[in-house]
Order: C-alpha cells, then sequence, then structure tokens
C-alpha cells in the first residue's frame, strides 16, 4: 500500500483501512440479513407466519383453523404475523450485534432516541474539532504565503 502523508493528524492508511473493514462488514450484513426469517405460531398451532424482509413470506392455516369465526382467524392471522416480525427484528439485532459489535449496535439505538442523539452529538463535536483544525491550518498557509 502506498504510504500517505501525515495531513491535519489524520492517519490517512487508517482510515482507509477502517473504511474497508467497514464496507466488508456491511457487505456481510446484506448477505446475511437477506436470508433471516422470523417465524411464528399460535400455542394451538392453528396458524403459522414466516416473514421475511421483503414481508410475508408464508403463511399455513392448520385445518382446524377454519373452524374459527373469520374474525376470530383474522385476529389470529394478524397476531402471528406481528410475533413473527418481532421474531425477524430480533434476528436482525442479534445479527447485527455480532457484525458491528454490541456497543455499536445500530438496531440499539433505534430503539434508544437519547443514545442516538448522543451518538450524534458526539459526531458534531468531532466534526466541528476537525474543521477548526482544518481553518486553523488553512490560516496558517495563508499567513506563510502571505495572501
Amino acid at each position: 500500500m502506498t504510504e500517505f502523508p501525515d495531513f491535519a493528524n489524520i492517519d490517512v492508511e487508517k482510515l482507509l483501512n477502517q473504511s474497508q473493514q467497514q464496507f466488508a462488514r456491511l457487505e456481510e450484513l446484506q448477505e446475511r440479513t437477506s436470508a433471516l426469517v422470523g417465524e411464528a405460531q399460535d400455542k394451538d398451532g392453528l396458524v403459522t407466519v414466516e416473514y421475511a424482509g421483503d414481508g410475508l413470506r408464508d403463511l399455513r392455516l392448520n385445518p382446524r383453523a377454519m373452524r374459527l369465526a373469520s374474525a376470530d382467524l383474522a385476529d389470529l392471522i394478524k397476531s402471528v404475523a406481528r410475533e413473527a416480525a418481532k421474531d425477524l427484528e430480533r434476528q436482525t439485532t442479534e445479527l447485527m450485534g455480532e457484525v458491528f459489535g454490541e456497543e455499536d449496535n445500530p438496531m440499539k439505538l433505534l430503539n434508544d432516541p437519547d443514545a442516538a442523539m448522543a451518538k450524534i452529538r458526539d459526531a458534531e463535536k468531532a466534526y466541528n474539532r476537525t474543521f477548526e483544525d482544518v481553518m486553523g491550518d488553512l490560516e496558517e498557509i495563508r499567513r506563510r504565503l502571505q495572501l
């Protein structure tokens, strides 16, 4: 790999390596997420649902389910579908924890707005520090060039 000079105290090689690792993790996540399927079944085994990223994948009704009133069957199907979607969300959260680590798990930020805002504030502070450093360097260059 080409050696990069130090610019504004940024280790460019380290930054590039981290970016490559992040892209590799995202590719892995995309691959593994597409294979996830949430499943649920009611306690009597009348309705079974599979739910994936593209929505309802499979709905199986036990013949005994046809004995239920249509409104009761509809409610049961909706309830089991919600449970299957929750199972998919749980699996996705676990997968993201494996790929990104529990500390940086993006799914946890979705459920914790305060933590998400704290991350945003930290990123803003880092941006502001970097901006101030760059502007200071540019001012120094301007002075040296007597512009």
